[in-house]
């Protein structure tokens, strides 16, 4: 079997794959042309952050069966397309950890005491002690956006540093946090009276630009910004913009939009500017850690069929896999919807097994439920394997139900999540072998398709409303594909789930929400 690997790899890695019979092709660094071309006949790939694996790459895989990513991050493969051809994908979480966050530390450290200009300074012959006056962390407040595994472990350092540690993280409870020394805050407070504010969020729609113009003014003036976590949660331009001003005093990127940076990038000719060339992983530990571990798990499968550590496939067998397929698409399916429904940091989730369902082993279901709960926010860092150990870090209680009695249905799946101020209840059975179905939300009884770009509209019962509903989106050129209507006679109350063609503007949803009938307005992705 043939195994491309297509960025560097340790030497060690290299050796599990040659030792257990797999033919190697070594070719770091290779041209979207040159991967094509090798990917043809390769039954697996190997990749670090510099290959990107499109749908127009993957098209050429005639026999590719499995990914493997020598790290965390999945942001450069077409996950979706992958998963179409059957191709597992498989990443290394945790293995860089501990060299991301050193990385970023080091880096609050450099901006404090401005080591990197005073280095440059004295080899150039320059000794000026006065031009690199620093500030002592001490005493500061550090802002931490997102608190997983690395910006967890960011904070145990600063708090280390005797400094005040906020964090913004909607997945983690406030009792949780608390215990660890750190207070959850909303990013807004965070911003306001954060003196270093440092980025551990994984890049996804929500985060694209999280850090934008507007945001970006509300940081406490004089603020030093760190981003080790992925390029294009800070809108670059703005931050510029916000660094020449004097709003900001710094900022350190280990990660860009675009990489790698052209040597005119403006952001490269500011002296309060700290850049790293995407350095977060690179120790010879975390590179050795990784690359054992994703040679291991290259050869389990190729050999073995055993599966770990995968982002798109349960591990489990083949033939339990064709029997759960169906119920594994509708739990993740209910899991994507609650996730995106419910307000505030989730505390609770409970799956209720009904009918024929319930005489099967569920394991694997409820581990795909709560991936899909949480992988909205923490992307590739959950998976089906490591998704029960995510929820128990974040103080979030994970509870299965069985009963081979269903009212209604032969098989009924059942998920209730609780938040501190909110609670979410959805229920789904399958039509037919496997066609997927949203069957309750809450009060509200439909028949609804979960697919594509969704819109849930939560309304007042009266004449006229879906009319005036489906002329704003039609004002906006938003085609609606498919209409599923729950009804609340004696409360005269409506939820509307609408299947787009497209995602909704920013502007056709201000508009829904200013109509006077609408409570609430929420888009939604599954």
């Amino acid at each position: 079997m043939k195994v491309v690997i297509s960025d560097t790899l340790s030497e060690e890695g290299l050796n599990i794959l040659r030792e257990a019979g797999l033919e190697v092709v070594y070719k770091p660094g290779l041209s979207p042309e040159e991967l094509k071309k090798e990917i043809e006949d390769a039954d697996a790939l190997i990749i670090r952050s510099g290959t990107k694996v499109a749908k127009e790459i993957l098209e050429r895989a005639k026999n590719l069966k499995v990914i493997g990513r020598a790290g965390t991050g999945l942001d450069n493969v077409d996950v979706a397309s992958a998963t179409e051809k059957g191709i597992v994908v498989m990443n290394v979480p945790g293995g860089n950890t501990l060299s991301a966050a050193e990385h970023t530390f080091a880096l609050i450290l450099a901006l404090a005491r401005r080591i990197p200009q005073a280095n440059a300074s004295v080899k150039s012959g320059i000794w000026d002690r006065k031009k690199f006056l620093g500030v002592e962390l001490n005493g500061k407040v550090l802002g931490v956006i997102g608190l997983g595994r690395i910006g967890s472990i960011v904070a145990e350092r600063a708090l280390c540093f005797k400094m005040r540690v906020l964090a913004y993280d909607p997945y983690v409870s406030p009792d949780v946090a608390k215990d660890r020394g750190i207070e959850i805050v909303s990013l807004d407070e965070l911003l306001a009276n954060s003196d270093f504010v440092t980025i551990h969020t994984p890049l996804t729609k929500e985060t694209f630009h999280l850090l934008n113009r507007e945001r970006l003014s509300k940081m406490k003036k004089g603020a030093y910004l760190i981003n080790c976590a992925r390029g294009g949660i800070v809108d670059e331009n703005a931050l510029y913009e916000a660094l020449t001003s004097g709003h900001l005093a710094g900022a350190a990127l280990d990660v860009f939009e675009n990489e790698p940076v052209p040597p005119d990038y403006p952001l490269l000719k500011l002296d309060n500017v700290v850049v790293t060339p995407h350095l977060g992983a690179s120790t010879v530990e975390a590179q050795k850690i990784v690359a054992i571990e994703i040679a291991k798990q290259i050869v389990d499968y190729l050999l073995h069929g055993v599966v770990r550590n995968a982002v798109n496939v349960p591990a489990i067998t083949g033939e339990a896999l064709t029997v759960l397929k169906p119920v594994l698409t509708l739990v993740e399916k209910l899991g994507l919807f609650a996730s995106q429904l419910i307000e505030g940091a989730i505390s609770s989730i409970e799956i209720t097994y009904l009918g024929e369902i319930a005489k099967l082993d569920l394991k694997p279901a409820t581990n795909a439920l709560v991936k899909a709960m949480l992988s909205p926010y923490l992307k590739e860092d959950v998976n089906y394997v490591n998704a029960l150990i995510r929820a128990k870090e974040r103080n979030i209680k994970v509870s299965e139900i069985k009963s081979e009695s269903a009212e209604d249905f032969t098989s009924l799946i059942r998920v209730k999540v609780m938040s501190s101020t909110d609670t979410v209840l959805v229920e789904g059975t399958i039509f037919g072998k496997n066609e997927p179905r949203i069957v309750k939300i809450n009060e509200f009884r439909l028949d609804a398709l979960p697919e594509g770009h969704m819109l849930f509209i939560f309304n007042e019962d009266r004449p006229g409303v879906i009319g005036r509903i489906g002329t704003i989106l039609g004002k906006h050129n938003l085609n609606i594909a498919r209409m599923y209507v729950g009804q609340d006679p004696m409360k005269k109350r409506n939820i509307i789930l609408l299947s787009l063609d497209q995602p909704p503007t920013k502007e056709a949803l201000e508009e829904l929400k200013k109509e006077s009938t609408v409570y609430l307005v929420k888009t939604l992705e599954l």
